[in-house]
């Protein structure tokens, strides 16, 4: 891509194959030299598949293209962790970035891009996601995108076409998923936990019926070959899968959906749906027991028709 900025992309394909990239980075803290002087690391750059990949520290999980056409991240974590990935970046020979989409507005996603953005030519993310950024948390200092979409948004980076989605309502009010196509990688940001209650922000606009309808959207766009990185996972489980954990996540919203439904029925408050301490059928889920609280609450404004 044209620009007036100094782009050192090639040097990264010069010094390094992704291959001897998985072994440099096998350890998660590590000392590496970037700019002739010595960087702590403490997060891992994981390759995925050609030049898509991820990285993993604090927060949600970042994804990453690094090529010598270009350089396009997803998702900043927070400050610390963002100025951690840009020592790695610049350590590869990719000081710069074409692109930063951010998948939604809570701060383990956004936190970073003001780090991030100096060395960004373009941020990018649902139309909704400034305002929720603003109303999320009004006091902290934020870095807004300055490129929005409503429905989709999609960039060629030599040969690779990054395309980002939004479907409905869901986590918040304006999710998107990051596919690359060539890679047939989908970066779904915090619409999946991997078998862990998740966190449904209802005051941001979360709908978990839009949840469901989201998954089995995503599902059915993608083939079975598909890669999907998750925004946070159980230990057990991880941040990368294929459909078959898309298809669980589906199913344990399915469940909460159900349950407030029964609720409704029986003419129970929402306080009463929200008692629910267990969810069963699902035994390889954990987490908070208010986080399901939280989903079972959502679940009742879905059944009762009050969003």
């Amino acid at each position: 891509m044209a620009g007036s900025k100094s782009w050192n992309r090639r040097a990264f394909l010069r010094h390094s194959s992704l291959g001897l990239l998985a072994g440099a980075l096998a350890s998660p803290t590590r000392l590496v030299a970037a700019a002739s002087r010595p960087v702590r690391l403490q997060g891992e750059f994981t390759p995925l598949r050609r030049n898509v990949g991820i990285y993993t520290e604090r927060g949600g999980t970042i994804g990453w293209l690094l090529s010598d056409d270009g350089v396009v991240i997803v998702d900043s974590q927070f400050a610390d962790t963002a100025e951690n990935l840009a020592d790695g970046l610049r350590d590869r020979g990719s000081e710069n970035i074409d692109v930063l989409v951010n998948t939604h507005h809570h701060r383990d996603h956004t936190a970073g891009n003001g780090v991030l953005a100096p060395h960004a030519r373009s941020i990018v993310a649902h139309a909704r996601v400034p305002e929720l950024q603003r109303a999320y948390e009004a006091d902290e200092p934020q870095t807004y995108a300055d490129t929005t979409f409503d429905r989709e948004w999609s960039i060629a980076i030599g040969d690779e076409t990054v395309r980002a989605r939004h479907y409905v309502p869901a986590h918040t009010g304006a999710d998107a998923t990051v596919f690359f196509e060539e890679a047939n990688v989908v970066h779904m940001g915090d619409l999946m936990f991997n078998r862990l209650y998740p966190f449904i922000d209802g005051p941001s606009g979360a709908s978990v019926r839009g949840w469901i309808e989201t998954l089995e959207a995503v599902m059915a766009d993608h083939d079975a070959e598909t890669l999907y990185v998750f925004g946070h996972a159980s230990e057990r489980f991880g941040v990368t899968g294929s459909r078959e954990e898309l298809g669980v996540q589906r199913d344990f919203l399915s469940a909460v959906l159900e349950a407030a439904e029964a609720g409704v029925r029986d003419g129970a408050t929402a306080d009463e749906v929200a008692e629910e301490t267990v969810l069963e059928g699902f035994p390889d889920h954990e987490g908070p027991p208010e986080r399901l609280a939280t989903a079972l609450r959502v679940a009742y404004d879905d059944a009762s028709g009050a969003q």
